[in-house]
C-alpha cells in the first residue's frame, strides 16, 4: 500500500474494527514491512490517535470518529465520480446546501470547476450555504460563488460547525437543494450520521431544502449509524457509485428515491 496517509487510514480502520493491532499481522495485511508499521504507529501515537503497546497499538477514544483527512483516501475515485454526477444537477442561480464530509467536499470542487457556473465573474452565479469549514475555505476564493457559512462550534474530526448558532442561521434561509454526505443510509432507518450534533445540523439543512440529494458510495448503503438525519421518504435523489450492487440500490428505487449511479 503506497502512501503514509493511506496506511494510517487503514491502520485506524483496523483499530476501529478490532480495538488493537499487532505489528506483524498489520504488516502482512498492508503488504509493507514491519518497520514501516512501527513507524506509522509511532506517528499515530504522536498525534494522540493511538496508544503504543509492546508489539502494536490500541485505539484511543478519539479515533473512533476518524478525522476527515484520514477518510479522504477511501473510495476516492468513486467519490469523484459521484461528485461530478451530483454537481451536474445544479443550474446557474441555484442556492445549494453542503454539509461536511469527503464526498461533499468533492461536490464542492466539482461545482467550482464547472465553467458554465462561472459566468463573467461579475456576479455570483451560485449560492452555497455550508457548515463545513474546509469547504468554505475552498469556495471563498471563487468569485462566482456567493458563500454563506453557518457559524457554530467546530468539530475537529469533520470540520463541521454544529450547535444552536448554526441552527439559528439555517432557520432563516431557503435552499433549492442540499447535498448530504452521510455515514450511513438505509431504506428503513434513513440517512444517518455517527455524531448527534452533526445529524442535527444536517437535518436542519435538509428541512430548508426543496430537494434533498444524498451522496454516498456503496460502502454507506444499507448501513445504519447512531443519529438519524432524515427518513428515506425525505430523500429525493441518491447519487452512488456504479459499483454498488443491485441488491443495495434497488430498495431505494422501490421506496421512490431517484437513484443515479456514477
Amino acid at each position: 500500500m503506497a502512501g503514509a496517509q493511506a496506511r494510517w487510514s487503514a491502520l485506524l480502520e483496523m483499530l476501529t474494527r478490532d480495538g488493537s493491532v499487532e505489528v506483524e499481522p498489520a504488516a502482512a495485511e498492508l503488504a509493507v514491512s514491519a518497520a514501516t508499521i512501527r513507524r506509522d504507529l509511532d506517528e499515530l501515537a504522536r498525534q494522540n490517535m493511538v496508544t503504543r503497546t509492546h508489539g502494536g497499538a490500541v485505539i484511543n477514544a478519539i479515533a473512533y470518529d476518524l478525522p476527515l483527512r484520514y477518510k479522504a483516501a477511501r473510495n476516492a475515485p468513486e467519490k469523484e465520480r459521484i461528485a461530478r454526477a451530483a454537481a451536474a444537477l445544479v443550474k446557474p442561480g441555484t442556492v445549494v446546501g453542503l454539509n461536511g464530509g469527503t464526498t461533499t467536499t468533492e461536490v464542492a470542487r466539482a461545482l467550482a470547476a464547472r465553467a458554465d457556473l462561472a459566468g463573467d465573474g461579475s456576479e455570483p452565479a451560485l449560492t452555497v450555504v455550508t457548515n463545513a469549514l474546509n469547504i468554505a475555505g475552498e469556495l471563498a476564493v471563487r468569485r462566482h460563488v456567493k458563500l454563506v457559512v453557518t457559524g457554530g462550534v467546530a468539530r475537529p474530526a469533520s470540520y463541521e460547525l454544529i450547535g444552536p448558532l448554526a441552527a439559528e442561521l439555517l432557520a432563516q434561509l431557503t435552499l433549492d437543494l442540499v447535498f448530504l454526505g452521510v455515514d450511513a443510509v438505509d431504506v428503513t432507518q434513513g440517512a444517518a450520521a455517527r455524531h448527534e450534533g452533526e445529524a442535527s445540523i444536517n437535518r436542519a439543512l435538509a428541512r430548508r431544502a426543496e430537494r434533498v440529494v444524498v451522496v454516498a458510495d456503496a460502502s454507506k448503503l444499507g448501513k445504519r449509524a447512531f443519529a438519524r438525519i432524515c427518513p428515506v421518504e425525505e430523500v429525493d435523489v441518491l447519487v452512488t457509485d456504479g459499483n454498488a450492487p443491485a441488491s443495495l440500490v434497488e430498495p431505494f428505487s422501490a421506496a421512490g428515491v431517484e437513484v443515479l449511479r456514477a
